[in-house]
Formats: C-alpha cells, structure tokens, sequence
C-alpha cells in the first residue's frame, strides 16, 4: 500500500446545494463569507471531525474561526493544538499540557499520568459551572501523521477512547470531549482506512481493542469534512454503533 501522502486526491464530491458559491474559490479569502460554524458544531454533537482541505490557508480559516464560535458558547473549553509543531510523543505532550491543566503529564500514552489520565481531569473554579464540553482543534494534524502514523493513531484512540469513556462508562459529571482534526487530504485518505483509528479502536493485541472492552463502543464515531464543500465529504453521518 501507498503512503497516506502519495495517495491521489479525489475532486469534490458535492456542494451545499443551498449556496455552491458559499466558499469562495479564491484561496486568500476568509472562510467567513457564510454561517457555516453553527452548522459544524451541530455535527459534533455525535461525532469528531476530520475536516480537510489541500489549501492551507483555508484550513487555517476554518480551525480558527471555528474555534472562535466553538469558544463562545457556554460551559465549553477550547484546547489548541499546533500541528505544525507535534512530530513525536514529546512535542504533544508539550502541548497537551498547556491545554489542559492537571498533574505532571509523563511522556506515555497510558497509566497513572500518561496522556489519557490528563484527557480525564477538568479544572473546577468557585463560582463557575463546570464545564460540558471540551473541544481539540488540531491544526495541521497530518504533520504527525506523516512523521509517524502508528503514535498519531495511538494519540487519536486516547482521544476518542476517553471521549466514549466519559459519554458511556464514567459516573462522574458528564463532560463531552469532541476532536476536530485539520489537514491536508492526507488525513481523509488515512480517514478511508478501515484498520486507521478514524475507524476502529487500535489493535493493542488483545481478542478485543481496549477501548471496545472498556465502554462497549464497536468504533468511534468520526465524520469526514470537505472544507472546500463546506460540508460532509461522503453520505449521511453514521449513526452511533454499540454492541
């Protein structure tokens, strides 16, 4: 098989037909010329996002200005993470950790503060509510891909395994984690995958994945986003599959 980055890129497979002059075709213009964002947030009710598009300054368009509405509802925190930046498990945890306050984060995946541990901790304020939802915004993700795609599907499962975890398992207040993951069509090819981690849990060698046993979740739930098309890059979004 091709690398994910010498795969070919398909050409557009719809438009919104509400407004197919929605987006402008002129790369340097803001990606504000609609009201997409309510839109996009509503699919993240049950789903994370692999939104892509092969022109970057669109993409950044899109993660930045959907990270602005994102931040401006109530309850919800916003954790960034620079893509362009994150190549191995150290420079992510660099960035985990200024994203999401909690105990020294180790440079692991699982255990008592690895990576997953401080997906699970919330920041509690007097006098604030607790938060309801948590959204990352991961910019230019296909960096990490490129470098090594077994750690960034290791990095997505935590994601998305805490996410399900915290939706179906945990009896403590509930708190929605949703993962938006921007880049290039590296990230959809990687998305059409079956055994990628944008459609399974990963095979940790075990009769059944971890996260499976865990929350009893048959895969994540993730939706494939065409930033040109402004909208869904294949069919309906899939409905929630547990066993």
């Amino acid at each position: 098989m091709s690398p994910y980055w010498e795969m070919p890129v398909l050409p557009c497979r719809h438009l919104p037909a509400r407004d197919m002059s929605a987006l402008s075709r002129q790369s340097e213009m803001p990606l504000l010329v609609t009201d997409w964002q309510a839109d996009v947030t509503q699919l993240l009710d049950e789903h994370h996002l692999v939104a892509w598009s092969d022109l970057p300054q669109r993409r950044m368009q899109f993660a930045v200005s959907l990270g602005q509405f994102l931040g401006s509802q109530r309850d919800t925190e916003v954790c960034v993470f620079y893509g362009k930046y994150i190549t191995d498990i150290e420079s992510f945890c660099h960035q985990l950790e200024r994203n999401v306050p909690g105990p020294f984060l180790h440079r692991r995946m699982e255990g008592i503060g690895g990576i997953a541990d401080l997906l699970r901790q919330r920041a509690s304020f007097r006098g604030r509510p607790e938060t309801k939802h948590r959204f990352y915004i991961w910019h230019d993700a296909d960096v990490m891909l490129r470098a090594n795609h077994r750690l960034f599907g290791r990095i997505v499962d935590a994601i998305s395994g805490i996410a399900a975890e915290a939706e179906y398992v945990s009896e403590d207040l509930l708190l929605i984690h949703r993962a938006i993951y921007v880049g290039s069509s590296v990230l959809d090819v990687y998305a059409e995958d079956p055994k990628g981690q944008f459609q399974s849990w990963d095979d940790d060698g075990h009769d059944e994945p971890f996260w499976k046993v865990v929350t009893n979740v048959e895969r994540p739930l993730f939706l494939r986003y065409r930033i040109d098309c402004l909208g869904p890059d294949v069919g309906p979004p899939p409905t929630t599959d547990r066993r």
